[in-house]
């Protein structure tokens, strides 16, 4: 049986350091080997080593491990698991790669040298280990030319979008030679394990993703230059207005690195003829800014340069830098009023204003180009569609944003224009397929050589839209639904503006465990929104104390933390399944569930000090209760570090910038479980509802909670006074400090005292109501609704 217990990468530049750490992240050990210095840095000839010693000859990699700390989105999810990541070189350490079951090259994007690192494998690895090479868009059959048969079979191309951590992308690239076995296991290990989203491509020039988005990439430029537009006027139209990511075009462009995208560019180029070759050879503009320096990002300046607070965009014909434009036209304006993707692209596709016309210049000839290399670089639609999805961002992939602009009346248009359609398409029309995709009683089909056939999904993918279609819902309103997910399990789902808490959801919630409790084995409270909740309904609650309508805030303040008690003594398990921002009132409905299954891209935290108030549902103490339940048992702790650790977290609103690194700040604790692939998210939590019933689940006893009262609270108060005294925080922020301190210190008791947990409530509610009437505290919450930032006042 195949397994993957240890693995190791060759090249430990950005790429391989990269994987190596997403690799440590979920556990698996990772051997990181490089070539040997061929020269004594400066640090190394004040020590008086030699070029014989092992910290040299490993230095390359040993310093990509450490570089790992300073990258920026950080590759690991916590610090700790750069200690899995073991340095090397690629001439001591060959024979080591024995030892491992997986062996990932990332060396440099050359065939002679990949042929040759490959020879020296081969020598070196055990029979069955899987080899592969995270090229991104060399042949992989021209790789193994002279490999021995294992080799071969275990061969194949496995190639990461970067950052891996955060990039779902893999594509699979399978050889004339790879086993079945191998290519099934590897697509099946990188969705399960990886958390990644696999698609098997060809082997062709940059496989799909890089090849389609490099085209669009370069027909966008070519109209930038064509049609007078300017950086920031084609930004302002192809980012998320028509289902792009926020960086759109050229702010894409500086962050990849022009290098590296003129590096994929130059791929293609080389390999194809005719109009394609035109497309991909670089404008002259593009060539003197690499010749200039001018990467991006990286080099701090590209399609963009910052000076001060103030960003300016390129101008390609002079090379200066200008005032940021924006693109505005009727089109743009409709699509902005449209609600959905669908709508938004028909307002602007289907227009000729300025907007218009540049979406058609664009779109169609990216549509069409994906069309015509069907069958060269994937055997479907669905897997162009995922690839340029999970790896470029896009909201929908070519085929499917080709269903929503309507196919047979856009080809009308395509033709109109004087675009030439594929002719499968145009039989596929003729032949009565309306669709490229089409859905039947909760179930997808695709278009293919004919005839719709389903389209099969990992079983641990729940689609909770398609499954409302097909199974209803038991309840719902307006901020919530309850539905029925099978096996027992019931799923309270969360669908209000950002999913930010109100009565609506706080009324749902309480009917739910009441449901749960007569007719299920367990809840689980999790959705597939942008995030999992934001917090609580703020714009309600300052609208509340504008009006001086403290006793309403009082009674939902009240409700809130009610509901959470239910969620925490519910009969019946409940497992909460955050993803992505879950913040103040979202950290909250997590806190006191059964247990915690969260997406390993968990940004969780108590965020409240940040608008002038503290945690009110009840966060204050389930935060200080998870940290008394975590420490050892039978072993004496020290009380007052458990309560100095709590409010450091509130008071400072730590966010935890991944599940990993939640658990470390013990957001979540040993009982909690972490899931790799997000969409695997919800199938993992209904699982664990589904372990703890069968394991005879019991709510927790009602107990008592020992604070550290008084004598803690003055404590607690020192290291806040002390950072007013040095001008770090204003008054209104000591003020905040004060009456935190003062909760979780449980009030004016005597040290140790134990206290119910309806009594720190009590104290909970009553410093949210003092500090939401304070001006101050108004301010805050005005600025983070109207600017989306914190106000230091």
């Amino acid at each position: 049986m195949q397994r993957i217990r240890k693995a190791a990468v060759l090249g430990s530049g950005v790429m391989g350091s990269g994987i190596a750490a997403h690799l440590a992240n979920i556990g698996i050990p990772v051997l990181l080997l490089d070539i040997v210095p061929r020269e004594l840095d400066e640090g190394e000839i004040k020590k008086g080593l030699t070029l014989a010693d092992k910290t040299v000859r490993n230095r390359i990699a040993q310093t990509a491990i450490q570089k790992l700390f300073k990258h920026k989105p950080a590759p690991l999810t916590v610090t700790e698991n750069s200690s899995l990541i073991e340095a090397g070189n690629l001439e001591d350490d060959l024979n080591r790669l024995a030892e491992v079951d997986w062996i990932i090259e990332v060396v440099v994007e050359n065939l002679a040298v990949k042929q040759k690192v490959f020879a020296e494998v081969d020598k070196h690895r055990k029979a069955g280990s899987i080899v592969s090479s995270n090229t991104s868009g060399i042949s992989v059959d021209a790789m193994i030319e002279g490999r021995s048969e294992d080799f071969k079979k275990h061969f194949l191309g496995t190639h990461f979008f970067n950052p891996p951590r955060y990039l779902k992308l893999l594509e699979i690239i399978p050889t004339k030679s790879t086993d079945e076995h191998v290519l099934s296991f590897m697509k099946l290990f990188g969705e399960d394990v990886l958390g990644k989203g696999v698609v098997i491509a060809k082997d062709t020039p940059n496989f799909i993703a890089n090849r389609i988005g490099t085209y669009g990439l370069l027909v966008t430029v070519q109209q930038l230059m064509k049609e007078g537009y300017s950086v920031g006027e084609v930004d302002s139209v192809t980012g998320p207005l028509i289902g792009r990511p926020k960086s759109a075009t050229f702010r894409t462009l500086d962050v990849v690195g022009l290098d590296t995208f003129a590096h994929v560019a130059k791929n293609v180029f080389d390999q194809v003829e005719g109009r394609e070759k035109e497309v991909f050879e670089l404008p002259g503009f593009l060539q003197k800014m690499l010749d200039n320096g001018w990467l991006g990002s990286k080099s701090g300046q590209g399609f963009y340069k910052k000076e001060g607070k103030e960003i300016f965009e390129l101008n390609p014909e002079t090379l200066e830098y200008e005032q940021r434009k924006k693109l505005s036209t009727p089109s743009i304006e409709m699509a902005k009023q449209a609600k959905g993707l669908t709508n938004k692209l028909k307002a602007l596709i289907y227009s000729n204003d300025r907007a218009g016309t540049l979406l058609q210049n664009i779109t169609i000839p990216t549509l069409i180009y994906s069309a015509d290399l069907l069958g060269n670089i994937a055997d479907d639609i669905v897997s162009i569609d995922r690839a340029m999805k999970w790896g470029f961002g896009w909201e929908a992939g070519p085929f499917e944003l080709w269903d929503a602009i309507g196919l047979e009346k856009s080809i009308e248009l395509f033709e109109a224009r004087g675009f030439h359609v594929p002719d499968w398409v145009k039989e596929m029309v003729a032949k009565g397929f309306e669709t490229f995709y089409r859905k039947e009683n909760g179930i997808l089909f695709f278009y293919n050589n004919g005839e719709y056939r389903q389209l099969l999904q990992n079983p641990k993918v729940i689609d909770l839209n398609t499954h409302k279609e097909v199974h209803g819902v038991i309840k719902k309103n307006s901020g919530a639904s309850l539905l029925d997910i099978g096996d027992g399990v019931a799923l309270l789902e969360f669908h209000s503006k950002s999913n930010a808490i109100g009565l609506d959801i706080i009324q749902m919630i309480n009917f739910s465990i009441d449901e749960v409790e007569k007719n299920y084995k367990g809840l689980v409270i999790g959705n597939q929104g942008k995030n999992f909740c934001v917090g609580a309904n703020l714009g309600l609650i300052l609208m509340e104390a504008q009006d001086d309508n403290y006793f309403e805030i009082d009674m939902v303040i009240h409700q809130f933390q009610q509901a959470m008690m239910k969620i925490k003594y519910s009969k019946k398990p409940v497992v909460a399944a955050p993803f992505g921002m879950t913040l103040g009132g979202g950290a909250e409905i997590c806190l006191p569930a059964s247990s915690i299954q969260a997406s390993s891209e968990t940004y969780m935290g108590l965020v409240e000090v940040g608008v002038g108030l503290i945690p009110g549902g009840g966060g204050n103490k389930e935060l200080y209760i998870k940290q008394l339940n975590s420490m050892p048992r039978g072993v004496e702790f020290d009380l007052q570090s458990v309560a100095n650790k709590v409010f450091e977290t509130i008071a400072m609103a730590k966010v935890s910038t991944s599940a990993a690194e939640a658990r470390k700040n013990r957001l979540l604790n040993a009982n909690d479980r972490i899931s790799v692939n997000g969409d695997h998210l919800l199938f993992d939590a209904k699982q664990r509802v589904i372990e703890l019933y069968d394991n005879g689940y019991q709510p927790p006893i009602r107990k008592k909670v020992p604070v550290v009262g008084e004598t803690g609270y003055a404590t607690l108060l020192l290291g806040a006074q002390s950072m007013y005294l040095s001008g770090y925080i204003s008054d209104h922020d000591l003020k905040i400090a004060k009456k935190l301190a003062y909760v979780i210190a449980g009030g004016k008791v005597p040290f140790g005292t134990e206290v119910d947990e309806q009594y720190l409530l009590n104290l909970e509610k009553e410093a949210f109501l003092s500090l939401v009437a304070e001006g101050k505290s108004q301010q805050r919450m005005q600025h983070m609704l109207v600017k989306g930032k914190p106000l230091r006042n």
